[in-house]
């Protein structure tokens, strides 16, 4: 009990007696040295064991002891700081001075570093000292700027000037360590601020910014940051990322456009500000004193105030009587809603956050602007690019706060070039000079190295990680870096260079032309939730700045094209010999397929109506009205900015009905109405108050076409609501059918047994149940197909041997069983049966048939009649041993997993019409064939014995080749195969060129067609001269035999008077020879078909081909010559040809071609049976 009484000590006692000791041991002022700082004998082992107490004590225990109790025996100021001025400027070269001067340094440097600790990793010890060492830190920094008898700063410098003067080839590592530290000693110092929740003994000027940058500037810090800056890359390597870091921390929260002004236009800008705080204050006071109290209203007052509902509020004081408004104002303040707070990730606030404005003084801004315009014209491509190039690579020196540091400094120092530009062109135009005309104007070269296509790529990367991790401040930093690099390439756009104006084009090109950053900013909009108002107005001038310069560049080019990415499969081999057989793992299959899935870009035109309805959701439309209720602390900009955004939704974009929503109507309202509403002297009241009094007439006009908009009115509204209120009928929604996966195969030429397997061993470690729910199946299957086929063969015995053939003929057509319809045991196997492949071929293997459409979710599985119960216990058999005993990987060289053998099943190729225009249609990729627009036409020039000669060779290149033929490898087959498949192609090619596009087609050769024409007329003539011939022999034949015809039966030919339009009877004289002899054989007639027209009945002799030609007036008058002619051959009709008849004279007529209108014949012939 005696121990819980006493004190807890903050620090350990032996701890803090060896720091003392050390400390003592140092050195002290003494008098007989007019109280100068005079070292101790051990000085530089003194201070040797204090860095090793800070490193091996504090750092490795994780405690902060030993720089409690140096801060308390106040080392810094007491002593280095003191051996640090002892060393004078005027003093030479001297190594022991330098020596314990870099040892000092040494211990400066922890001792300065920033306190940042994670809540969670704080200790009880943390919490007890780091308070006091933040205070102490600040006397740390306000001693080294404001040091009474020297420059600290510079005699830092001079510490490492050594080192930074030798080649960076001639360094080693103790030099790149000096800089190091140097560098990081300035860092510290820049870092180093006054805590907010602390208290300090001194003025905080003394360690503010505008106090840092002045000793900077007086001790020549900035110079050395700008000689490192300027030569990053070629003498300075490592160094990259800590300049990096003390310009942040300098150039943080500074007001750029105030930075630029000159004396003049700095008191302007002042007296505006204090003038807009005077109006302020004055329009307080007006408000108030309406309702001031007065010497005879001093008295309490409480009013009640019924409410629709019956019930009774109550609002006190006297100001409650002035109006209805007031008084239910008052009553709206009361109200309160404790809203959970929930902390975020960055809620607290550490030396990383840039979004705190910070003044300067005149002196300050005067020597910090100086510094920016010198780093703009020297060092800023060297060291951006440098640093870009560190964070790409991941250097072990980069952190994750670089990131944000950089992109931040980008944007700042975008922004300071074009403030600096737009101040020099005012600065000219006051002067009257136009030094454009003089001298050649500045190009943006000198921000070159952020406006690349590798910075873009970084910082997309960038802002993509930040946004997945929700990593607010980094996502802050991107979005004011991307806003000032669209603003950059503007100012771009509009230089009188030429070659500004190209490179801003191709930049806002290569920007715009990524759907993906299109897609970004809007999911930045849209996400916004309780980031900050920096975060916020980040946002909305991001997405303001980028929605404008998007539509003003799809306007000047309106072929605007975007790349937009989705998730796709590569392209399935189409080429059937590649399925010849299974020669190892082929790129289709199932599990590569689903391995190499890659992003695939399809370009498509960009339609910037499309784009910006997207900002119309209502999260965009909460982030602008967000935004809009900090209205009175906003510059023209933003409200300009704000404006811009709610006349684009109601008016460009006919969208008003989603900002017909109270709370935005009464904000509206406030802003031009009051109370506390925007200032009528201010710029852009005229504008709000037009788009105020536009869109509440409009609510009105709408509330007269949809009431319901009244109840709609309290509520944010969603898609289905918009368009309703908007069109005033629902959005028709058309479902769509779910698509079939792809089918599956096993590769190779596998017995059916050897396929089951494989599908088994493919769900056999995640889908066990599928394989048990098929073999439940089968039993039952078994046992129908059994009794069913026990039940038919006990019907159906054989009667006797003697009616074999017939018994044979019965069981041929005995009744089959009934197929056996597959049901699912659950929902999830019903979904399974569709869109499962694997379980889909596994019973496909099975025997299982599906009845229906494909594309049919419920479409039905049978187990077809065909399967005996014979066949399906085997495939019982088979699937129930592997699933006891898989069978994992196939191969003996290269095994492959059961994954592996599945490939896509191939559709079925056919060759698309040469006419048809979906061929090229997008996304359908053209096979590896070619296709040929010209068939292999007509027959070539060889001699008679082409045919054998090629059996020949072909018989010889075999014998030859055999031997070498097995001593041929794969890979060697495959080539003679592919050269085969070549040298077709090309044979193809010859013929289509050499067939139809013919050099000499247009030449005219009257030799040539004289040939020719005579050729065909000595063919027609002797042609001519065998019909006649075999015409009279037939007729003399005739008139020899001179045998009366059978009595036949007259029959009219129907269809042959309808075509010619006369009812002609067919004459019942003449026999079968006569006809058969006087048909004329090179006309087309066929005697062959003869004997088969007394069998043939009338309805298939009357089935004449659509093509059979009229009969003309010549073969008229053979039939009527001929009365008997009673069949002729279907061919005869079909044939166009020229045909020799005799007329009634028995004179010969020439060849007539018959060019009339086709009609269908009808042949008929007359039997005894009839």
């Amino acid at each position: 009990m005696a121990n819980e009484d006493t004190p807890v000590g903050v620090v350990d006692p032996e701890v803090r007696a060896y720091v003392y000791s050390l400390v003592s041991a140092l050195g002290g002022t003494g008098s007989d040295e007019n109280g100068r700082y005079v070292l101790g004998d051990d000085a530089f082992a003194c201070l040797k064991d204090l860095k090793k107490w800070l490193k091996f004590y504090d750092e490795k225990a994780n405690r902060l002891d030993v720089a409690r109790c140096l801060a308390e025996a106040n080392l810094v100021k007491g002593d280095l700081l003191e051996i640090l001025a002892a060393w004078p400027n005027e003093a030479g070269v001297d190594k022991m001075k330098s020596k314990i001067a870099l040892a000092c340094l040494e211990l400066l440097v922890p001792l300065t570093w920033p306190i940042e600790k994670d809540e969670l990793q704080m200790t009880v010890n943390h919490h007890r000292h780091i308070p006091y060492l933040q205070l102490a830190q600040i006397s740390y920094k306000r001693g080294i700027l404001e040091h009474d008898s020297s420059s600290i700063l510079r005699t830092a410098v001079r510490v490492g000037l050594p080192s930074i003067a030798l080649p960076m080839g001639e360094r080693t590592s103790r030099d790149e360590g000096i800089i190091k530290l140097l560098l990081y000693f300035l860092r510290n110092i820049a870092i180093i601020s006054a805590p907010l929740h602390l208290p300090i003994e001194f003025d905080e000027n003394e360690v503010s910014r505008s106090a840092t940058i002045e000793a900077f500037h007086q001790q020549d810090v900035l110079a050395l940051l700008l000689t490192v800056a300027s030569n990053m890359g070629e003498d300075f390597r490592t160094q990259d990322v800590v300049v990096m870091e003390i310009l942040f921390h300098i150039l943080k929260g500074i007001d750029i456009e105030k930075l630029f002004m000159d004396e003049t236009q700095l008191d302007g800008k002042k007296a505006d500000e204090l003038q807009y705080l005077l109006k302020k204050e004055a329009g307080m006071h007006r408000d108030y004193a309406r309702n001031a109290p007065t010497r005879h209203n001093r008295f309490g007052t409480m009013i009640w105030v019924k409410r629709d509902d019956a019930r009774v509020s109550t609002v006190s004081g006297q100001d409650v009587l002035a109006n209805d408004q007031h008084t239910l104002s008052k009553m709206d303040q009361s109200k309160k809603w404790n809203r959970p707070k929930q902390r975020g990730k960055n809620t607290e606030r550490t030396h990383n956050h840039f979004d705190l404005p910070v003044p300067l003084s005149v002196s300050a801004a005067q020597h910090l602007r100086n510094f920016v315009q010198e780093f703009l014209d020297s060092g800023f491509n060297p060291l951006f690019s440098h640093v870009r190039r560190s964070i790409e690579r991941e250097a072990d020196r980069v952190l994750e706060v670089h990131s944000r540091q950089f992109f931040y400094l980008v944007s700042w120092f975008l922004e300071a070039e074009r403030v600096r530009r737009r101040t020099k062109k005012e600065m000219d135009q006051r002067s009257g000079q136009n030094l454009e005309q003089i001298f050649e104007p500045d190009s943006f070269g000198l921000v070159a190295s952020v406006l690349n296509q590798e910075t873009f790529i970084t910082l997309n990367r960038f802002m993509h990680k930040q946004l997945d991790i929700e990593s607010w401040q980094e996502v802050n930093a991107g979005m004011r870096c991307f806003t000032q690099i669209l603003l950059t390439v503007q100012e771009m756009s509009e230089s009188s260079l030429e070659e500004d104006q190209e490179i801003a084009e191709n930049i806002q090109n290569r920007i715009f032309y990524e759907e993906t950053t299109h897609d970004r900013i809007i999911a930045i909009l849209r996400g916004y939730k309780d980031q900050g108002f920096s975060y916020l107005d980040a946002c909305t001038e991001l997405s303001h700045v980028f929605l404008r310069l998007l539509e003003r560049y799809s306007k000047k080019n309106i072929d605007l094209q975007v790349r937009s990415r989705r998730r796709a499969r590569k392209k399935k081999n189409l080429n059937p010999e590649s399925d010849a057989g299974f020669q190892g793992p082929e790129p289709d299959s199932e599990a590569e397929d689903m391995a190499e899935a890659h992003r695939v870009s399809k370009e498509r035109k960009f339609d910037f109506t499309r784009f910006s309805s997207k900002f119309l959701t209502q999260n965009c439309v909460n982030t602008f009205v967000t935004f809009t209720s900090y209205f009175k602390d906003f510059t023209a900009e933003q409200l300009k900015r704000a404006h811009r955004f709610f006349y684009r939704v109601a008016f460009k974009q006919e969208m008003s009905v989603v900002l017909f929503r109270l709370d935005i109507i009464a904000l509206f309202n406030r802003i031009i109405k009051g109370p506390e509403g925007l200032d009528t002297a201010s710029i852009m009241f005229k504008e709000w108050d037009e788009l105020t009094r536009q869109l509440i007439r409009r609510m009105f006009k709408k509330l007269q076409q949809r009431p319901e908009l009244a109840v709609e009115m309290l509520f944010s509204k969603i898609n289905s609501t918009v368009f309703y209120l908007e069109y005033g009928y629902e959005r028709q929604k058309v479902s769509s059918k779910p698509r079939p996966p792809a089918e599956l195969e096993v590769r190779g030429a596998m017995t059916r047994e050897e396929q089951l397997g494989v599908a088994v061993a493919v769900l056999h470690d995640t889908k066990l149940d599928a394989i048990d729910w098929v073999k439940d199946l089968l039993t039952f299957a078994v046992n129908e197909r059994r009794s069913w086929e026990v039940e038919s063969s006990a019907r159906s015995l054989p009667e006797t041997a003697e009616n074999e053939h017939s018994n044979e003929a019965t069981l041929e057509s005995r009744p089959k069983p009934a197929s056996i319809i597959v049901r699912p045991d659950s929902e999830e196997r019903r979904i399974a049966m569709f869109k499962d492949n694997k379980l889909r071929l596994l019973m496909t293997l099975a025997g299982f048939e599906r009845i229906g459409i494909d594309d049919e979710p419920d479409a039905t599985w049978v187990i077809p009649s065909s399967l005996t119960s014979e066949m399906l216990q085997k495939t019982f058999d088979l699937i129930e041993g592997y699933r006891n005993n898989p069978v994992m990987q196939y191969g003996d060289e290269d095994p492959l997993s059961a994954e592996e053998m599945l490939r896509r099943k191939s559709a079925k190729y056919t060759r698309r019409a040469e006419f048809d225009d979906d061929s090229s249609r997008e996304g359908v990729e053209s096979d590896d064939e070619e296709e040929f627009l010209f068939p292999a036409g007509g027959p070539t020039n060889r001699k008679p014995d082409a045919l054998a000669e090629l059996k020949k060779k072909r018989r010889k290149r075999r014998v030859e080749g055999s031997d070498d033929e097995s001593r041929l490898d794969k890979a060697s087959l495959e080539v003679r195969r592919k050269a085969r498949r070549l040298a077709e192609l090309e044979k193809r090619r010859k013929i289509k060129s050499e067939e139809f596009v013919i050099d000499s087609d247009e030449d005219e050769d009257e030799e040539r067609d004289r040939e020719f024409f005579a050729r065909e007329e000595s063919l027609r003539k002797g042609h001519a001269k065998e019909v006649l011939k075999a015409i009279r022999t037939a007729r003399l034949k005739f008139e020899e035999t001179n045998i009366m015809p059978q009595k036949v039966k007259k029959r009219k030919v129907e269809k042959i008077e309808a075509a010619s339009g006369k009812r002609r009877k067919l004459s019942d004289t003449g026999t079968e020879s006569e006809q058969d002899e006087a048909r004329p054989v090179s006309a087309g007639f066929s005697s062959s078909t003869h004997a088969q027209g007394s069998d043939t009945s009338d309805d298939e002799m009357s089935d004449t081909p659509p093509s059979s030609p009229h009969l003309n007036s010549s073969q008229e008058k053979s039939l009527k010559q001929n009365p008997n002619n009673q069949s002729f051959d279907k061919d005869t009709v079909g044939h166009q040809v020229s045909a020799l008849v005799l007329n009634d004279d028995g004179d010969e007529e020439g060849p007539v071609m018959t060019n009339r209108r086709r009609a269908r014949v009808a042949i008929v012939s007359d039997t005894d049976s009839d």
